[in-house]
């Protein structure tokens, strides 16, 4: 993977269920080049809900284990990181229905939004992770504005269980890496949507 050195930015918001599948990916992305630097931009459900799949505490434990620094968690600590220039690339993971509407609105009202703007204004690339259970639903216009904007890219995503949740769409996790690396060369990952 020819991702280093690579100053990442990586914004969770509350789809809980993806983030061990998530941080599995992060942490073989950094085991592969060590010299990723990590920044994390956790949304306020991130670090304040308590869910059967953890607890906020253990997921900024394991967020600040795989970066130099703190987690980013105000709105004030997310602003410099688009005006200073601090980040190659941001990658929602997961993006959840709730903040991809927000995002194709212009809506900035948590951290993670606040990152993304920010890291939108200078030109570089934002790699959103999907899963939302209304994606197919009334998102589905949000997944469309976005497809259609510069500097946005998706991982490749799919339907995760389309008898009991038509609606749900969920990124292939697997291919954070190589849709990173596409993300970074202008491209979007093909097929967008995966098998």
């Amino acid at each position: 993977m020819g991702l280093e050195p690579l100053r990442a930015g990586i914004g969770m918001t509350g789809s809980f269920c993806t983030f061990a599948e998530i941080f599995g990916s992060l942490e073989k992305m950094k085991l592969a080049c060590p010299q990723i630097d990590y920044t994390f931009v956790l949304s306020y459900h991130v670090q304040q809900l308590r869910s059967r799949f953890g607890a906020p505490e253990d997921f900024i434990l394991r967020a600040r284990g795989l970066s130099s620094r703190a987690p980013v968690v105000t709105l004030p600590q997310a602003e410099p990181l688009g005006p200073k220039n601090l980040l190659d690339i941001f990658v929602i993971a997961p993006c959840t229905g709730n903040t991809l509407a927000k995002l194709a609105a212009g809506i900035t009202d948590t951290p993670v939004l606040m990152a993304a703007k920010g890291h939108l204004r200078n030109g570089k690339p934002l790699l959103v992770l999907l899963a939302s259970n209304d994606a197919l639903g009334l998102n589905l216009k949000n997944i469309g504005t976005l497809l259609g904007t510069k500097n946005i890219y998706f991982v490749p995503f799919r339907q995760d269980a389309p008898e009991s949740k038509p609606n749900s769409l969920v990124a292939s996790t697997a291919l954070l890496a190589p849709a990173l690396e596409a993300a970074l060369e202008g491209r979007q990952l093909q097929p967008v949507i995966a098998a």
